[in-house]
């Protein structure tokens, strides 16, 4: 019989130990707040890298206006790049635009385009408030830390973890490289599911994400 593992232990917290649960709750208590002030947005993900004469900076500002024009909440982690571009846009259109930052040295002031802003200490709990709050998420072309949020959302799903909703990855040219990646070790080392591949769209057409996020409802 496996042992399990008691809380708290009979060695009792530190003090420490005591403060990082504290920080902890605090961010949850983000997340159950944004989540039940703001639902059913749609979520952009992306570089924060990239500056207004980008063209994928031109494409999510043109995204959230768009958005905000057919009035869905437009959700991002609130910082530079592509997160400002949705915001932007969708701040432009007189639309609800929210920003879920994270305290970071990198990225520690929240875009001026957002209505509302929710700062994270943590990653994860970030990123569960970027999930929970949408039904539709948007990938635009970014490097390590969309790439991770792109991941765990696909692995959310895929193990049912995660309401399975409409994933769209934006910007052909830069996406289809690793969807053949995808494909090509599905068929050689069988370390991917084909069926995976059903998870997401890849797309260069903003209507057409605006259409679905017309069509789809957000599930708990």
């Amino acid at each position: 019989m496996k042992k399990r593992l008691k809380f708290p232990s009979k060695r009792g917290l530190t003090r420490e130990e005591l403060e990082r649960y504290h920080r902890y709750a605090i961010d949850l208590n983000q997340v159950i707040i944004a989540q039940r002030e703001y639902h059913d947005g749609v979520t952009v993900f992306g570089s924060r890298k990239l500056d207004e004469d980008n063209k994928y900076y031109i494409k999510a500002r043109e995204l959230g206006k768009k958005l905000a024009e057919n009035g869905h909440i437009v959700i991002t982690g609130g910082g530079p790049g592509i997160m400002e571009a949705a915001n932007r846009g969708a701040y432009e259109a007189g639309g609800v635009s929210l920003g879920f930052n994270i305290s970071i040295p990198t990225e520690q002031n929240v875009n001026s385009y957002v209505t509302e802003s929710f700062e994270y200490l943590y990653f994860a709990t970030r990123k569960l408030a970027l999930v929970s709050s949408s039904k539709i998420w948007v990938f635009f072309p970014g490097g390590f830390g969309t790439l991770d949020e792109l991941f765990e959302v696909l692995t959310l799903v895929r193990d049912g973890k995660a309401a399975k909703v409409p994933i769209f990855l934006v910007g052909s040219k830069f996406w289809k490289k690793l969807d053949s990646f995808f494909r090509s070790e599905s068929h050689i080392d069988e370390e991917f599911d084909l069926s995976d591949t059903d998870l997401y769209q890849i797309t260069d057409d903003i209507d057409e994400i605006v259409e679905v996020a017309n069509k789809t409802l957000f599930v708990k």
